[in-house]
């Protein structure tokens, strides 16, 4: 899969707007969990593999993703969010506010 970019097409988007490359970048495999795991501290390789119960190949790549495009970096005490990343943590805070109150309507 490629990186998600501003003005190309991604899934679900010809236009490649950006709503849409975040939501795909977001609706790929572990990545929420990795930004859900890292949105109070930095993990190392290993605690953030147990925490998102992945494995080291897909880890390896999402991460990748996520530092190509600047909301995740590493340094010597391990992987973290960015400014970038923490606002994306933020963004996202009252989707989740709404999804805890959700009841999905039965049917």
């Amino acid at each position: 899969m490629t990186l998600p970019k501003i003005g190309a097409p991604v899934r679900g988007s010809k236009t490649g707007r950006p709503i849409m490359v975040a939501l795909d970048l977001l609706g790929r495999r572990s990545t929420l969990r990795i930004l859900w795991e890292l949105r109070a501290q930095q993990l190392t390789f290993r605690a953030l593999q147990e925490a998102c119960e992945t494995n080291s190949s897909l880890l390896n790549t999402r991460l990748a993703e996520l530092r190509s495009l600047g909301l995740v970096a590493h340094d010597e005490g391990g992987y973290g969010l960015t400014d970038e990343g923490r606002k994306l943590s933020a963004a996202l805070a009252p989707l989740s506010d709404w999804a805890r109150q959700w009841k999905p309507a039965a049917g």
